[in-house]
């Protein structure tokens, strides 16, 4: 039998909601991670139908007992040592956040090179909070003290930090009072500051002595498409474990790829995101950008 390390360029265990219909969760961060050559193991917290974002759906979430026995059955197949990377993005509960964290302390012991990176979804402009009410504070006093990076948007940027960003220089220093012992890298996701263009779309990476801004030209469609950030974060992390934590390198290749799958989906027409559609350009993008370090 072929080792499970032998299978692609790292082990990543991803732990996540998923969608039949459209992309989600997993249903948007799975592909885009086994399309750059990683070997994905997935972790289901919930299965619906479609995303909410269509009013109704089937399905329901999945009980945390299951969850945890499909972590422990990962376990016994010897994944853990050969795993590079746990990512994460929308829990749910605190007690599916308690079971990812503690799949996490349990890798890290297997092996200490793997990183946890925590995409905290919990709210976004205009929509506000969407998850329960314990669950943002969750994330801030327990989750990103245990991630070694996180992918807030500019909503999650401003609760978790409790401030009120209007520039550049304030989203930077925002992003740097997450950092902590374990926290070594933010992405910002959807910046925007008293300077954004309309027509144009921001991100940010910020370390300790080092940040690197980038903008594309934002793809307008009469409906915002879900799974965008999990999708972003998808390929965040790949890009990182490839760069080895180059994060210049890794910014511009994730907003390469996440323009590549917007500019695929304008031009399909279509609500859902066209992952599956984008996928050579994924590894070959047609459209590069550079960042640059602020």
């Amino acid at each position: 039998m072929v080792e499970i390390s032998k299978l692609g360029k790292a082990n990543i265990i991803s732990i996540q909601s998923c969608v039949s219909y459209g992309h989600a969760g997993n249903s948007s961060a799975v592909f885009p991670m086994q399309r750059l050559g990683y070997n994905v193991l997935p972790v289901h917290t919930v299965l619906f139908s479609n995303h909410t974002g269509y009013g109704d759906w089937g399905g329901e979430i999945i009980d945390t007992k299951i969850v945890s026995s499909v972590i422990d059955g990962i376990e016994k197949r010897g994944v853990f040592p050969i795993t590079s990377a746990i990512v994460s993005g929308y829990m749910g509960t605190i007690e599916l956040g308690d079971i990812i964290l503690d799949t996490v302390k349990r890798v890290k012991k297997a092996n200490s090179d793997a990183i946890y990176v925590c995409d905290p979804v919990f709210g976004d402009v205009g929509r506000g909070i969407f998850v329960n009410k314990e669950l943002p504070d969750y994330f801030r006093d327990f989750v990103i003290p245990e991630c070694d990076i996180c992918t807030p948007n500019m909503f999650e940027l401003e609760y978790l930090t409790n401030t009120k960003v209007k520039t550049i220089d304030e989203a930077i220093n925002s992003a740097r009072t997450l950092l902590n012992k374990n926290c070594k890298s933010v992405l910002v996701t959807s910046l925007e500051h008293e300077k954004t263009e309309a027509d144009t779309i921001e991100m940010l990476a910020v370390q300790s002595d080092k940040a690197f801004h980038i903008k594309t030209k934002k793809l307008v469609m009469p409906i915002s498409p879900n799974g965008s950030g999990d999708a972003t974060t998808a390929l965040f992390v790949c890009h990182y474990l490839e760069s080895k934590g180059d994060m210049k390198t890794t910014l511009e290749k994730t907003t390469s790829g996440i323009y590549e799958i917007f500019d695929t989906t304008q031009k399909s027409g279509t609500r859902e995101l066209q992952i599956v559609a984008s996928g050579d350009k994924l590894v070959k993008p047609e459209h590069i950008f550079t960042a640059e370090q602020i």
